[in-house]
């Protein structure tokens, strides 16, 4: 048992026994993660635990807060034979364990009522049972419904059972029925098949009198909330099974609520929400698709087609991440939309979500065939832990006292246990390379409005005629434009000269506040090697505004290339704090049209001396 203050090692060999349990000095580990943020807390290489994510589970069975770990062993290792048993870890050694009738499938721990204590049930899946156990002891045992039976397939039985047909004729007619019939032959009719000649009619004796049946199995399992989305709330048990169909049992009375579709097997699957209110179930079939199925449909209202099939399937947040053969670890929308997509250097075993809502992390580990564990955090890696196996089964949560206990069983039956330091910080290490993580981040995209509705189902319809409409305003605005610079260059209102043998340039400063101001004006010629002669400069302006000491200046030659400032006062006679508009004109003395035409905006004086 892990205490809420004290962290368990067993690498170390100085032990000491306290009030507290057992304290194990810390040691070096070869394992131990490559960043410092998890402590080796456990690591039994001989549990001879054979299980899969599927079949394991943490949860509190006994009410006290301390969380065990459950685990559906599927036999076949070493230390106590082959048998199938249902154990239960607590602290550092095997509690209990029970016998299994048959080889399991799935595992999940859900509260099934409201009574106090507060203890969770546990579903086993073999076969087309699910086996329910309460306090750890049987409680309840649910069958999948029977599947129709071929009708053909039955009277082929019921002739061979009356004598009719020889067992060789029977055989020849199941054989044409399995490749033409829409309804599957039965085990019965499966295993006649296989037999050779001279078992047929020592199987159809020992069998025609049984009633033929088609019973599907339970592909994967899982909970779904009932009304409430507390963490002990009342959760119904989700099964998939063979026959391409998902059931969702009531807790109490263990009854089909409801039964839903599917174009393929699912092998795993995630739920969320609640079935009162509204929920979403995340299936990853056989044949390479995920497809997601809401309350108000019994089909899949969602298909991704993936690149390679799926060996892992997680629901983080709002997101799905699901991993494939290819190696890739993908993460989707509820609605199938992808969202990134990172490439992995090892296959993927298995993976399981990581839940930290005190710190508010959610991530996703990966179990690798290259003997490590990787931490996602959406597409960056966050934390990689190496183990001495292959990975086989991931469980994060509460274990004992502690919440961020990370537990792995391994290919060759070890179990090893692992605790979050309350240290430990996540950042990003985004070594993939691609977009930034920003280009990923959804945009807050406002609703559509009635208004935008009726204006676009309006330009939908007169779109031709606003084309149009668009193209002629388009045109005119292109005239007027014309028009206007041709006025322009005729008439010499820009302050740039482009005329044979006289290209100028001028700009205009004021200086001073008021009344008095200094106006210079930069003429430059910019031609390239031919100098401008007999120019001037005339100003026009209100005379009742302003006075100035030279309206009319003459220019001297203009050296191509070189800035000519000419300065002149410009006196303000007006008390009523208002402004106006000089014209300054270059002028030629062999034309009457001028140069350039500039315009300046006078400021307005600051008062009257």
């Amino acid at each position: 048992m892990f205490s809420s203050n004290v962290h368990y090692y067993l690498f170390g060999p100085v032990k000491r026994y306290t009030k507290r349990g057992l304290v194990v000095q810390p040691a070096m580990s070869e394992w131990s993660g490559e960043d410092g943020k998890w402590l080796d807390a456990h690591f039994d290489p001989v549990a001879g635990l054979r299980t899969f994510t599927s079949c394991a589970a943490l949860a509190d069975l006994s009410g006290d807060g301390d969380g065990r770990l459950v685990v559906a062993d599927l036999g076949g290792g070493g230390g106590g034979g082959a048998s199938m048993k249902l154990k239960v870890y607590g602290g550092t050694a095997l509690s209990s364990e029970s016998v299994l009738l048959d080889l399991p499938c799935g595992l999940a721990a859900f509260f099934m009522d409201l009574h106090e204590p507060r203890v969770p049930a546990v579903a086993v899946a073999s076969g087309p049972c699910v086996y329910v156990y309460k306090n750890l002891r049987p409680y309840f045992k649910f069958t999948l419904p029977g599947l129709d039976v071929n009708t053909l397939e039955q009277d082929v039985w019921q002739q061979a059972r009356e004598g009719h047909i020889d067992p060789p004729a029977v055989k020849e007619t199941l054989e044409s029925l399995r490749k033409k019939a829409d309804v599957p032959l039965s085990v019965r009719s499966l295993r006649f098949l296989s037999l050779d000649n001279e078992h047929l009619e020592g199987f159809v004796q020992l069998h025609k009198e049984q009633p033929i049946k088609r019973q599907t199995v339970i592909t994967c399992m899982g909970t779904l909330k009932k009304s409430t989305a507390e963490e002990d709330g009342v959760s119904c048990l989700l099964i998939g099974t063979e026959s391409a169909h998902l059931y969702v049992l009531d807790p109490e009375a263990f009854v089909i609520l409801a039964k839903l579709a599917l174009p393929a097997p699912p092998t795993m699957m995630d739920a969320t929400g609640q079935y009162d209110v509204e929920f979403r179930i995340t299936a990853a079939c056989r044949n390479g698709n995920v497809y997601i199925l809401r309350r108000d449909s019994d089909k899949a209202k969602y298909c991704v087609e993936l690149s390679a099939h799926p060996v892992g399937l997680v629901r983080v947040g709002k997101n799905i991440v699901v991993g494939t053969t290819d190696q890739n670890l993908q993460g989707l929308t509820q609605k199938g939309k992808k969202l990134w997509k990172v490439l992995l250097p090892a296959p993927i075993c298995t993976m399981a979500g990581m839940d930290l809502p005190a710190r508010g992390f959610q991530g996703v580990l990966v179990g690798l065939a290259n003997c490590e564990v990787h931490l996602y955090r959406d597409k960056n890696l966050v934390s990689t832990i190496k183990t001495p196996d292959t990975v086989s089964a991931i469980c994060f949560g509460r274990y004992g006292r502690e919440d961020g206990t990370l537990v792995v069983t391994m290919k060759g039956g070890g179990l090893m246990v692992k605790i979050l330091k309350r240290t430990a910080e996540f950042r990003d290490r985004d070594s993939a390379p691609g977009p930034p993580a920003a280009q990923s981040v959804r945009l807050d995209v406002p609703k559509k409005t009635k208004l935008y509705v009726d204006q676009t189902l309006r330009e939908r319809e007169s779109s031709t005629a606003m084309h149009r409409a668009f193209q002629m305003d388009l045109v005119r605005l292109r005239l007027a434009a014309a028009k206007a610079y041709a006025k322009a260059l005729e008439s010499s209102l820009t302050p740039v000269s482009s005329r044979p043998g006289r290209s100028l340039k001028m700009n205009a400063v004021v200086q001073g506040l008021g009344p008095s101001f200094k106006l210079t004006l930069n003429v430059q010629n910019t031609a390239a090697c031919r100098p401008v002669l007999n120019l001037a400069i005339s100003f026009l302006y209100d005379q009742s505004l302003y006075r100035m000491r030279n309206p009319f200046l003459k220019i001297p030659l203009l050296v191509p290339g070189l800035v000519y400032p000419v300065q002149t006062l410009v006196e303000c006679t007006s008390d009523q704090g208002i402004s106006d508009i000089i014209k300054v004109v270059v002028l030629h003395e062999e034309q009457s049209t001028p140069l350039l035409t500039a315009h300046i905006n006078m400021p307005v004086s600051e008062g009257i001396n």
